[in-house]
């Protein structure tokens, strides 16, 4: 069984030395290729994205499980999976995802799953004695409506997180502190990200209520193939975010896994500014929608700029790769494909 007595400082892990705390024995993750690895939420669009990653770099053991085969949400369902499998790596990348307007609706339900799925998970790996690592996913969200741009890191808890946010954003905060406890308490290495906007393919495709871009290719596509003379989007197109690929947050993920053994959690971000206008044009334009954005000022549009400081994770050695507007007409193709019947000629 791995021992989990691991040290407890902020400091990177070296290249080699995953648990970064020197122990010659310890073996890296990416040169533990055949240990079991417990992908948490592989049918979401980051954990779908970790599966296709540590698939491509040849990990062989790979486990994974729909809802129906089990409920993160119940304690004994969890505890019990995890002391038969026996996992030497955690990805965390399990929740209940949805815009401001979808947690809003539903705050409860939003608050509460989030909040067994991390505790029941975190948890149970910490009892079970074979986990050698885990990492949490979490979220920009964490951070508050006036935090300094980019944020970095050390802003979490400096305000409550923007309104509307919050019933998303305070079980990620938490789980960043149960790994931080875990880790000051009982010496595991858990470890926390927390990605920006993201985007990239998911199946089923993002509802329209959900975020940003998926919203406005739909939008847009159904507005083109109904020859509609304008699409209304919420808010001025002032406001300016973030959006990072999923494809490079599981790159970000393994790096990591790889290289990180610290406390404090670690931003993931693009680095590439837009505002909601430009992005807005960007997606009309690669829909091949011809007609006129129509601007609702008197609609909220959340706070004025979300960008991260990624300067932790770029230490580390990562950098983006998808450019927003390559990555935009990845997803519509995806869109084509997987909810238009595969109907590309309407690109």
């Amino acid at each position: 069984m791995p021992s989990q007595q691991r040290s407890s400082t902020d400091s990177t892990a070296k290249a080699g030395d995953a648990d970064g705390d020197g122990d010659a024995a310890a073996v890296s993750f990416l040169g533990d290729k055949s240990a079991k690895v417990f992908i948490a939420g592989h049918r979401g669009m980051v954990g779908s994205a970790v599966h296709r990653k540590l698939d491509a770099l040849g990990f062989t053991n790979v486990v994974v499980r729909t809802r129906a085969e089990l409920d993160l949400a119940c304690q004994a369902a969890v505890e019990a999976f995890f002391a038969a499998e026996l996992p030497r790596y955690v990805i965390l990348a399990a929740a209940k995802v949805g815009g401001v307007h979808a947690s809003s609706a539903a705050p409860a339900e939003y608050l509460t799953e989030n909040l067994r799925i991390t505790v029941n998970v975190v948890d149970a790996a910490r009892r079970c004695g074979s986990v050698r690592k885990l990492l949490l996913l979490a979220s920009s969200t964490i951070y508050p409506a006036d935090a300094p741009q980019p944020t970095p890191e050390s802003a979490l808890l400096s305000g409550p997180p923007a309104p509307g946010s919050e019933w998303y954003a305070i079980p990620k905060i938490a789980g960043i502190k149960i790994c931080q406890a875990v880790r000051a308490e009982y010496g595991m290495d858990a470890i926390a990200a927390a990605p920006n906007n993201l985007y990239g393919p998911r199946h089923p495709f993002p509802p329209e209520q959900s975020h940003v871009i998926p919203a406005l290719i739909r939008r847009f596509h159904r507005a083109k193939l109904a020859g509609a003379g304008e699409v209304a989007v919420w808010g001025s197109g002032a406001a300016a975010r973030e959006f990072t690929h999923v494809d490079d947050v599981a790159e970000a993920l393994v790096v990591l896994m790889e290289r990180y053994s610290g406390e404090e959690h670690v931003n993931v971000g693009s680095g590439e500014e837009v505002t909601v206008r430009e992005l807005a044009e960007a997606v009309r334009g690669v829909v091949g929608y011809e007609g006129v954005v129509a601007w609702d000022a008197a609609r909220p549009e959340g706070v004025a700029r979300r960008v991260v400081d990624s300067g932790r994770m770029r230490k580390l050695g990562w950098e983006p790769r998808v450019a927003l507007r390559d990555g935009i007409q990845d997803l519509y193709r995806f869109y084509l494909r997987h909810e238009c019947g595969g109907q590309a000629h309407h690109a």
